[in-house]
């Protein structure tokens, strides 16, 4: 990336208020990233968190919102103090970026209605497929769309008190800035976007309203989504009330813009700089899900691909799937407990390296073992619930390694499925990068994901900052075009943006300046100089999992007899 050379002063950067600031709500963490002049995370905080599972829903409250976003300020304004010196009271620019889909609804005094949905609930399966046919349009079950049509169907009571529906992302934005508003890639998991417009598609919107026309509500749809909105528009300033309600300390200053709040999808993105056609990204964490930049699109409708898309608006082939580490976090929970009784405390980080690194020595085929790591249920293979489950047959070779390898295998499956239908439409992709936890440990995952896809994966040297880095990216080209400052990276001596280099002859910012496109300003500013690793798929890895799949195909009858079953 871009060094700033020796003048370079990173307290002066943050006290004179240029850094720019990305918060991401993940599903068991919530992070915040500070970056610097050349783009470069320079502090961090965080928060974990965990979902509920109350009254058949998963859920987090908003106290449970306000608490995890609060400390994971708390705790970067702790790291930016301990490191440089200085106190956090200006940013540049922020933005926040969470899990993409799912349900909040608010009426028209800003009261949460029902419990917010997230995405990993299945129960909209009559609402997706009814739209899905009505659209001719992939609705999947997680979208807010779907969530809202179930509650229509459900007949809950609420619904017509409805005055705005929103994702995660949405609803701290709104806390921040007072705007009900959504970056085009967010708003893209909860209706179908047009991609001439960058807005929801207009066709499927009267369809929708004509669909619940009879049913008496005092609202139509386009009334109670959020504004759509590209990389670089305005999406606000930070309130007063916004900067007291992120930092109750009273040190953030309020002013600062704030960039169109993105879905971790669209941050994953730009933090592999996969925007453009032919690239592809994959984040693994709680969940996995691989991001294609269409070059055209598909010749059909998939219920197994989402039609989402980039922060710009370009058309992404979209597979998700629920379960990815949760198991072998589970797992590593046993692991841990055992070392404990041993007598031994075994820390996090060795904990993990272990548990990898011995996947890798595993047998390709995994000795037999098959796992299936379905905490939640999983719409690729079919099933509104899940059961983690083991087994093997008697001759199996149920060793450490192979019983690490078997669930790395696990995590990546439901994901190569997915992957084969892009495959048999033909889909082009040139460069694949992954992101998440599942990459931030030795290079076991990016090797068994390289052998699923039977193609070399990437994973940058920033792989472990993920979507609050991503988020803050987004936050510094707002930045640069509020200003009329394309480079952002260009600093004067005490390391502050300088002027001369964004304005005009009068000293006004130069819209010449500030032209420059998102997908530009990744490649020139942020990534041109990026290492990187790179993993191929060795043979015998790709055969070991070949055959390892199709026992796991075979075997999902398993899994389905467990759910009626347990």
């Amino acid at each position: 990336m871009n060094g700033m050379g020796s003048n370079y002063s990173i307290s002066e950067f943050i006290g004179g208020g240029a850094a720019c600031l990305g918060i991401e709500l993940g599903s068991t963490r919530v992070k915040s990233v500070l970056i610097g002049a050349d783009y470069e995370p320079i502090a961090s905080g965080g928060y974990g968190w965990e979902n509920r599972y109350e009254d058949g829903n998963w859920t987090y409250s908003l106290d449970d919102v306000e608490t995890a976003i609060r400390a994971s300020y708390a705790a970067l304004a702790a790291d930016v103090k301990q490191r440089y010196g200085v106190e956090l009271r200006r940013v540049a620019a922020l933005g926040i970026s969470a899990m993409m889909h799912g349900y909040l609804a608010f009426d028209s005094g800003g009261h949460l209605l029902a419990p917010f949905r997230t995405w990993r609930n299945t129960s909209t399966g009559q609402a997706a497929a009814e739209l899905t046919e009505l659209f001719g349009f992939n609705i999947p079950l997680r979208w807010s769309v779907a969530h809202l049509y179930q509650a229509i169907l459900n007949g809950e009571s609420h619904v017509k008190d409805i005055a705005s529906i929103t994702t995660l992302a949405g609803y701290v934005h709104r806390r921040l800035t007072g705007l009900s508003a959504l970056g085009v890639g967010d708003a893209s998991g909860m209706f179908p976007i047009d991609p001439k417009t960058c807005g929801y598609d207009e066709g499927m919107v009267h369809k929708f309203d004509e669909l619940t026309a009879q049913r008496g509500f005092g609202w139509k749809l386009a009334d109670i989504l959020p504004e759509v909105l590209p990389a670089g528009d305005s999406a606000g300033e930070l309130t007063a009330e916004g900067a007291a309600w992120l930092d109750p300390s009273g040190e953030l200053e309020p002013g600062a813009p704030v960039c169109p709040p993105e879905g971790d999808a669209g941050t994953g993105m730009v933090a592999t700089n996969a925007v453009m056609e032919r690239t592809g990204n994959i984040s693994a964490g709680t969940s996995i899900f691989a991001m294609i930049v269409l070059e055209r699109p598909l010749s059909k409708v998939y219920p197994e691909i989402d039609m989402v898309a980039t922060p710009t608006g370009s058309p992404v082939a979209m597979v998700h799937c629920n379960n990815c580490t949760s198991d072998i976090d589970a797992w590593a929970d046993v692991f841990r407990g055992f070392a404990r009784a041993a007598g031994t405390d075994v820390g996090d980080a060795r904990l993990y390296e272990t548990l990898y690194g011995e996947a890798a020595n595993g047998d390709p085929d995994a000795g037999g073992l098959i796992v299936y790591n379905y905490l939640s249920g999983e719409p690729i293979t079919g099933f509104e619930q899940g059961r983690p489950l083991i087994c093997r047959a008697p001759e199996g070779r149920l060793t450490f390694a192979n019983f690490a390898r078997a669930h790395l295998y696990s995590a990546v499956a439901t994901l190569k499925l997915g992957m084969d239908i892009l495959g048999g439409e033909n889909v082009k992709v040139e460069k694949i990068v992954g992101h998440g936890g599942l990459f931030k440990t030795s290079d076991a995952g990016q090797r068994i994901m390289a052998a699923a896809l039977g193609a070399p994966v990437s994973v940058m040297e920033t792989a472990g900052e993920g979507g609050a880095w991503g988020i803050a990216l987004l936050a510094a080209y707002r930045a640069a075009k509020a200003t009329g400052n394309a480079v952002f990276g260009t600093s004067d001596a005490a390391g502050s943006p300088d002027p001369a280099k964004a304005t005009d002859a009068a000293g006004s910012p130069d819209p010449a300046k500030a032209t420059e496109t998102f997908e530009e300003f990744l490649e020139k500013k942020v990534f041109s100089g990026m290492k990187r690793s790179v993993a191929e798929p060795l043979p015998e890895d790709v055969d070991g999992f070949r055959e390892w799949l199709e026992k796991y195909k075979n075997g999902l009858a398993l899994e389905r007899t467990a759910i009626k079953c347990i």
